[in-house]
Order: C-alpha cells, then sequence, then structure tokens
C-alpha cells in the first residue's frame, strides 16, 4: 500500500502533521495521499499525560477563528479548564511549605493554560484529520521499519503479523502484516518508541548528542464530590515521599489538578536513574496520596482510572538528527519534551507542523516534484529518497528551540547536586541567565546503569494498601482497560544475548528491581519447581503491559527487547 506521507502513531505530534498537511494541500491546490497508523485500539487509547496543556502551537496549527475549547467539548464531552491557581508545595512527612509564585521558575507558571484530558484532544485531533482526507487506521502495530535496497533510505514500515498463536504458528484468525511504503515516513511512537530508537540506532541520530534519560509517570484520574472541587487548581509537588534531605538525587515530584466538572488528575514522576533498586515509584504514589496536605483532595471519591508511561527528560542536549533519508522523527520519538516546565504536548504539536511544512516542501516545490501517490497510485521503486532537511532547519529557528536550549543544564543540575542545588540552579537560569550561561553540561550512561546494588540499601517497608485512597497494583491495573490475547507471542522478550542477567544479575545483584518499578505487575520472580536449591526464575506476565516502555529503559543491562504485540492491544485510556 503506497502513501505519500505515512506517519507512525496517532497522538498529538503525528496527528499535528497529519493536519497541518492537509492545510498545505488545500491552501497550494496540490494532493498528497496521507495515512496514520495506531498501534491503540483507538486515536487516543494509549495517550497518557498530566496534562495542563499549553495552546500555544495548537492555536498556530488551527485557523484563527477555530474555537478548539469549545469544539473539544462538544466532540466528546472532555473540559477545557483554564488555571485559576498554581501551588508548588515542598513536602515533609507531616506538613508542607508552600514556595511563593514570584519565586518559581518563569517557566512553571500557568497562566493561559488548560487542564486537559490529552488523550480527549487526540480524538479531537483525529476527527479533524479524518474530516480533511487523512487516512486513519488504529488496531495497527508497526512492529518493523522497512529500506531500499541498499539499506541507505527508509521506504516504509510493515505492520506486525496477528493470529499466530504462544507457539509460533498460525491460528484460524492469522492475517499477515501489511507493508506500508512511502516517500515520507514520519515517526511519532512517542518517548521509547521501538521502531524509532531502531532508527536512532542504525543513522547514529545522537552523534555528539548526550544519552536519553527518562522519567516514569504514574496517574490515576478521581471522581470527586462537586462541593469539593476547585476548578483550575493546579499543584506540584516537591520533597515527600521521594526526597528526605536537601542533597537526595533521586528526581521527581507529584502533579495534582483539578478539571472540570469533578475531576482530579494526580500522578507521580520518578526520574529513572534513581540509585536504589528497592524504591517501588508505584508504591511511592500511594503513599503520597495518604499526606495530610494531599488526602484531603481525594475525600468522597472514586478512582476512575489508572495508567503509566515514561517520558523523556534529556531535553535539548539530548535531541537527536531529526531526519534522515526517507523520513523524520516527531515529538516525543525525538525528544522535545520541557522537563522544567513539565510539559512536552505543545512542543510535540509544533514538531509535527514543523515537519508537515519541510516535507511538503520537499515532496512538491523541490526541483519541479514528484507525481503525487494520490494521482499515479504508486511509487517508482528507482525514486531517489528525499531528506526533508528543512524540518531540522525549521525547529532549530522555533521557539520550542529557544524554550529547551533555555533550560537545557537544569536537569543536569539535580542529577549532580540533588533536589535543592538543583531548585536553586533552576531558580537562576529562569530569572537572571535566560539559558545565556557559557557552558552546556552533558549527560552519559544509561539509566539502567544508575541502579547501584541492593547490598548498599536497606528494603523499603511500605504501608499497606486500604482500598478506598491506595490500592494494590492489581485492582488499579483493571482501571487501565488493558486487554492482549493470552494465545500470541510475549511482546516483551528476554535478549539472546543477556539470557543469563535475570536470575544472574538482577536477582542476585540488585534484589529484581523490575518487581518493583513495573506499574503493571508483568514481572516476577516464583519459585523454580525444577530446581532443588529452592532457586527462582523470572516470569513475564506480558498481558498486564501497560505500554509504558519503562522495562526496556531501566532493567539491568537493559536486558528486555520491547516489541509490539498485535495491533489493538494494551490498555484503553478514556480520560488520561
Amino acid at each position: 500500500m503506497p502513501f505519500d506521507v505515512l506517519i507512525v502513531g496517532g497522538g498529538p505530534a503525528g496527528l499535528s502533521a497529519a493536519i497541518r498537511l492537509r492545510q498545505l494541500c488545500e491552501k497550494n491546490g496540490k494532493e498528497l495521499s496521507i495515512c496514520v497508523v495506531e498501534k491503540g485500539s483507538e486515536i487516543g487509547a494509549h495517550i497518557l499525560s498530566g496534562n495542563v496543556f499549553d495552546p500555544r502551537a495548537l492555536e498556530e496549527l488551527l485557523p484563527d477563528d477555530a474555537d478548539w475549547i469549545s469544539e473539544l467539548n462538544d466532540f466528546n464531552s472532555s473540559a477545557a479548564t483554564a488555571v485559576t491557581e498554581d501551588a508548588f508545595l515542598a513536602l515533609t512527612p507531616e506538613g508542607s511549605y508552600r514556595i511563593p509564585n514570584a519565586l518559581l521558575p518563569s517557566q512553571l507558571r500557568n497562566d493561559g493554560n488548560y487542564i486537559i484530558s490529552l488523550g480527549q484532544l487526540c480524538r479531537y485531533l483525529g476527527n479533524k484529520a479524518e474530516e480533511m482526507g487523512v487516512e486513519i487506521y488504529p488496531g495497527f502495530a508497526a512492529s518493523e521499519v522497512l529500506y531500499d535496497e541498499g539499506g541507505d533510505a527508509v521506504v516504509g514500515v510493515a505492520t506486525r503479523d496477528v493470529g499466530i498463536g504462544k507457539d509460533g504458528k498460525p491460528k484460524s484468525t492469522f492475517e499477515r502484516g501489511v507493508a506500508l511504503r512511502a516517500r515520507q515516513t514520519l515517526f511519532a511512537e512517542g518517548a521509547r518508541g521501538s521502531c524509532s530508537e531502531s532508527l536512532i540506532s542504525k543513522f547514529d541520530l545522537r552523534a555528539g548528542k548526550s544519552s536519553q534519560t527518562y522519567g516514569l509517570g504514574i496517574k490515576e484520574v478521581w471522581e470527586i464530590p462537586e462541593e469539593n472541587h476547585k476548578p483550575g487548581l493546579v499543584q506540584h509537588t516537591l520533597g515527600y515521599p521521594l526526597q528526605s534531605a536537601p542533597f537526595d538525587k533521586t528526581y521527581g515530584g507529584t502533579f495534582l489538578y483539578h478539571q472540570e466538572p469533578n475531576l482530579v488528575l494526580a500522578g507521580i514522576v520518578v526520574g529513572l536513574d534513581y540509585p536504589d533498586p528497592y524504591l517501588n515509584p508505584y508504591k511511592e504514589f500511594q503513599r503520597w496520596k495518604t499526606h495530610p496536605d494531599i488526602r484531603p483532595h481525594f475525600e468522597g471519591g472514586t478512582c476512575v482510572s489508572y495508567g503509566a508511561r515514561v517520558l523523556n527528560e534529556g531535553g535539548f542536549n539530548a535531541l537527536p538528527k531529526l531526519t534522515f533519508p526517507g523520513g523524520a522523527l516527531l515529538g516525543c520519538s525525538a525528544g522535545f519534551l520541557n522537563v522544567v516546565k513539565i510539559k512536552g504536548s505543545h512542543t510535540a504539536i509544533k514538531s509535527g507542523a514543523v515537519a508537515a511544512e519541510a516535507v511538503f516542501d520537499a515532496l512538491l516545490n523541490s526541483d519541479g516534484g514528484v507525481e503525487p501517490v494520490a494521482e499515479s497510485g504508486e511509487i517508482d521503486p528507482n525514486e531517489t529518497a528525499i531528506e526533508a532537511t528543512k524540518y531540522q532547519d525549521g525547529m532549530d529557528d522555533s521557539w520550542v528551540n529557544e524554550e529547551l536550549h533555555q533550560v537545557r543544564n537544569c536537569h543536569e543540575a539535580f542529577s549532580r547536586w540533588g533536589v535543592l542545588p538543583g531548585l536553586a540552579y533552576t531558580g537562576l537560569v529562569c530569572h537572571v541567565t535566560k539559558g545565556a550561561e557559557p557552558w552546556t553540561w552533558t549527560h552519559d550512561g544509561r539509566d539502567a546503569d544508575a541502579t547501584e546494588k541492593a547490598e548498599s540499601f536497606v528494603p523499603i517497608d511500605y504501608p499497606p494498601p486500604d482500598g478506598v485512597l491506595t490500592f494494590d497494583l492489581l485492582t488499579n491495573l483493571q482501571r487501565s482497560g488493558t486487554y492482549h490475547d493470552d494465545d500470541q507471542p510475549a511482546h516483551l522478550r528476554i535478549k539472546t544475548e543477556l539470557a543469563n542477567v535475570p536470575e544472574g544479575v538482577s536477582m542476585s545483584v540488585y534484589a529484581a528491581p523490575e518487581q518493583r518499578f513495573c506499574p503493571a505487575g508483568v514481572y516476577e520472580y516464583v519459585e523454580n519447581e525444577q530446581s532443588s536449591s529452592g532457586e527462582k526464575k523470572l516470569v513475564i506476565n506480558a498481558q498486564n503491559c501497560v505500554h509504558c516502555k519503562c522495562c526496556s529503559i531501566k532493567m539491568p543491562h537493559e536486558y528486555i527487547d520491547w516489541t509490539v504485540p498485535e495491533g489493538g492491544g494494551g490498555p484503553n485510556y478514556q480520560c488520561m
């Protein structure tokens, strides 16, 4: 199936690229065939974000007369709640101190921003793209990047075969995956996308850049009594439970947002470069909810949704080269999240729009352009692959680059010195230097290698869940809507060359941290019935996976190969 432009991923970056391409086609009287494939069961099903939304890029994308706030509410009854109050708290185990807003970094202030469901915004954008003529196919998981005969240029992707049993044999429902070919393939898979990571490796796109570092975000959505609701409240915290001293280097914090009509969006983000193998991000989140200044926000309420997803934290210094022959990286596949601002949706949307403009120009305006697939129905196999290099130039000249460059050293300040010095440095940058400091700190090493040996730490005693405010993991997992067909090959695979790592390294040296950092209970060690010495073996419950990608990042030696399951599997988020 040939297309002029194929977009892998139906998130904010991919959908914005599709919309901008159609806008340019209509404006210039041209026609391009544009396709979006999404591994979730529907657009938005795999989308999870905080989300306090900066509308700048969306308002640049949509026509001047577009009222996206009203249209979003009319389309799926999802409110965009204007921020009315910003609060930043430093928590102690029993109390808190509010940091005056005047002392906060300017990028943390949320005047003019909105509390939204990013998944619902993506459904709205997907509907808009389809109305403009974009073909969108949810439930199709891109499992392989396709290259030309010489292996030098991307020519599309192949979707995963479906209907294969655990034994590797075709079932009665078997259908061969589809080869989708395109002149330009734009990868918008989100953080740690499997195809995107393979491209970064193949084309060495991160040469001369810092290694990427990640955080794990865990989120719940609650419905609370309207009399307890504070529409527009945005609250962030540092300190308890992740940091207990000024120089603690566990990077992370929490968020709590009140969205109309009566929702509380709450969660924790933990930097995955933490050293303590006994730390359990999910249980830290549950413990945080019991804090006396946090608990009242949930009183009388009901938890209605749960999920998790990793996010990029490397920022400006870890951005790879964005283009390669035949395609480009968009949004969080590249890593445009602003870690100080705690936002990446606006930069993702902008990257999609800029990429679309570069691709449109490359396909139709350079050297007379090519005959669109929309007219010819095919792609000449001898056609030379195009690299839309103006995308890189456009992002380098955009406000995204300026925004990320300003705070390029902030995450590394936390990593080097701890929470209090990191805060002080971030304040200095945002209030005084504005990114003009003449140094740039690089980050080397993988988050997996930041984990230290268990012998240096003490197991953490977490309080048991009460089933009202705090929950056991598997109970919460049901609220994610996660489903995979049990009778399929596991998509979480131990790398052949690292087959000895789970029992021989992870369990024996690091006390099996995957049992604690996975927010879906995928990994557990059980008694090995074939062992006479009481040894344990690893069991992978792949059916639990919420596609957060944490295991591909934090596993000792990165021993897991994260591949896509059958399309449509995974979480089914409705209000994340």
